[in-house]
């Protein structure tokens, strides 16, 4: 492949997918939905970015708030946004859609005037197109006047600069006005007018790919073997036939009788839970390969594990896998048929995959509620006040966090919600707590569903646990709160949010160079691997060490270490910090009472004002970051 900044630029359909969380249901019946991004060039430039490629896509999005989370969403998941362009005039597309059984997937597509559909042939720069390797197509977008003239302007500035052209036929007869409205799950319907459209396009194309129903309208044929002779006779392309759970076939010369005679990619045996964005999945993946110079047979190996990542999710776009994952299970597969209830490839994948995030931070933490509640029963004054207080530290901590990108909270909803109101949807890192305070065993605050629980939270939110738990703890009380840890990061998984998992050692409780790392070490044999670790400052530079080692060896994806501060004065955490910034896994801390306690109990009592609150706990926070910085 020539030598280009981007590897592939997608071009089409960018879309919100609103998928049904009840499997088999009616559509008519679901009761929620999950929001995805959607729109098969979309979800291939997300896989294939994924997957280690440079990826773009060039299509129009609506100026409201779906726009903006498809925009959000691509570039979180590092796919150029440069060519997105935002249409003032029409909304972006939808996509409801559902899994009735293993056969129907009910799709409705909301696309009357949609944005994607109004890219037009001045929307497509040759430079840019120049840049990439490959141009990657969707048929639909060949399915009226405006998309096909832009598709068209698209090849041809490909042809000129050298750039491949790869058509994924993507043939959906409800896009083309062949079906009802309502049947956007049909996915064959013969048409000489279609035929004939594709049959113009596959010429100029050197890669095609497409289930057989899909080879059957592009070869106009329902013979597979005619279709694909057909298309042979008008394109040099290599020729991938999509063929499910038996793999793929790829034919870049003759057509032979048989399908078995092309290049075979076997398939993977895993359950078949979800086909919808399969192909999108398997585009990523044999992308990966084509556009690295690999063989057929493993740019087929490639595709055939993204597609059965796909086939085994709720999702589109969510359920490709990264690099990771995919180099993973291809050495070493899964012992599970059902491929998503493979933990440790959950975890990879969750790992892999999550939210970009601060690589270091320096949190304000005041989600505390008994200990502020006491002191409000000290000075005699209403709980509600704790509510007010906490506002008041907040004012203080986006003060000294404007614009520091390390910046965070710990803020419980409790006393809290206002704060959280104001704090979400900016730049500053929030965890939230879970837990009941002083509980042990450890109990949830909200109640024993915490899977309800945190569906009511934005994801952006980190779900925050403190369990008290020693090595010598007695065997049961270790069970019963491994269980609700494990419940926790299960209800994590299923709301995509990050979860921080606190460490305390019971006052009183022996502590040793060991005593943090075999705490750690009981955690992961149980399969608990949180994003973050909040933990106690180790005692020394052993202790350190261990809890380094530890981490290393059961979770190389764990985003780090935060200390927390009991209270510590000053001269505790210099100490404490100094120790702490010799080991890489520690990338922070999340430090309360030493900073808000004192101003805290002067406001309840009345001896101060808001501004002096305020102006006291940002001079103490600022002095903690000093500390850590220096």
């Amino acid at each position: 492949m020539p030598d280009k900044p981007l590897d592939v630029i997608g071009l089409g359909r960018s879309s919100v997918d609103l998928y049904g969380e009840q499997i088999g249901g009616r559509l008519e019946d679901m009761a929620s939905f999950a929001k995805y991004i959607g729109g098969s060039p979309t979800n291939t430039a997300i896989g294939a970015a994924r997957l280690g490629l440079s990826a773009a896509i060039i299509t129009r999005v609506g100026d409201e708030h779906m726009g903006r989370f498809i925009l959000e969403t691509l570039r979180r998941e590092g796919v150029d946004t440069s060519h997105v362009k935002t249409d003032p005039d029409r909304l972006s597309a939808l996509v409801v859609l559902g899994i009735r059984d293993r056969e129907i997937f009910p799709l409705i597509f909301y696309r009357t005037d949609c944005a994607d559909m109004a890219i037009d042939a001045a929307d497509i720069d040759p430079a840019f197109v120049a840049s990439s390797k490959a141009l990657l197509l969707s048929g639909t977008h060949f399915s009226t006047t405006q998309v096909d003239r832009a598709s068209r302007t698209a090849m041809r500035y490909a042809r000129e600069a050298g750039t491949k052209i790869v058509l994924d036929i993507d043939y959906r007869p409800v896009l083309w006005g062949l079906t009802g409205l309502g049947e956007g799950e049909d996915r064959f319907v013969a048409s000489d007018t279609v035929s004939t459209h594709l049959q113009s396009i596959v010429a100029d194309c050197d890669l095609v790919v497409g289930t057989e129903e899909e080879l059957h309208i592009a070869g106009r044929s329902t013979d597979t073997i005619t279709a694909l002779r057909n298309i042979r006779a008008l394109s040099r392309a290599q020729i991938v036939v999509k063929r499910g759970p038996m793999g793929c076939s790829v034919f870049p010369d003759a057509i032979p009788d048989s399908l078995d005679d092309g290049i075979v990619g076997r398939g993977f045996p895993i359950e078949v839970y979800n086909i919808l964005g399969a192909g999108d999945a398997f585009m990523s993946g044999f992308l990966r390969g084509w556009l690295r110079g690999e063989s057929l047979e493993t740019c087929s190996t490639y595709a055939n594990a993204c597609g059965a990542f796909a086939v085994s999710r709720h999702g589109c776009a969510p359920a490709i896998p990264s690099w990771d994952e995919l180099i993973y299970f291809c050495e070493k597969g899964s012992p599970h048929f059902r491929l998503r209830e493979d933990a440790r490839i959950n975890h990879i994948h969750w790992a892999t995959t999550r939210r970009p995030g601060p690589d270091n931070i320096r949190a304000l933490a005041f989600d505390h509620r008994s200990q502020l509640e006491d002191l409000a029963t000290q000075s005699q004054v209403p709980f509600e006040k704790i509510a007010e207080f906490k506002k008041l530290v907040w004012s203080a901590a986006s003060r000294v966090a404007a614009g520091r990108p390390d910046a965070g909270i710990i803020v419980d909803g409790r006393y809290g919600q206002d704060v959280l109101f104001a704090a979400t949807g900016g730049d500053t890192w929030i965890a939230r707590p879970v837990e009941r305070p002083g509980s042990m065993p450890l109990r949830f605050d909200a109640g024993a569903d915490i899977g309800l629980t945190l569906r009511e939270w934005p994801v952006e939110q980190v779900a925050k646990c403190l369990v008290f738990f020693h090595p010598d703890d007695p065997a049961n009380l270790q069970r019963e709160q491994i269980a609700k840890l494990r419940q926790l990061q299960s209800a994590c998984i299923a709301t995509n949010r990050e979860l921080l998992v606190e460490i305390v050692i019971p006052p009183g409780r022996p502590v040793n160079d060991n005593t943090t790392a075999t705490i750690l070490q009981t955690m992961y044999e149980a399969a608990i691997t949180p994003d973050w670790w909040k933990l106690q400052p180790p005692p020394d530079e052993a202790a350190w060490r261990k809890i380094s080692a530890t981490i290393a060896h059961n979770d190389k994806y764990c985003r780090g270490v935060l200390l927390l501060g009991l209270d510590a004065s000053e001269q505790d955490l210099r100490r404490s910090f100094a120790l702490a910034r010799r080991h890489p896994i520690c990338r922070g801390f999340a430090i309360g009472r030493s900073i808000f306690a004192g101003p805290a109990k002067d406001w309840l009592a009345g001896e101060i004002d808001d501004a002096a609150a305020i102006s006291r706990i940002a001079d103490n926070y600022s002095r903690i970051i000093a500390l850590w910085d220096a």
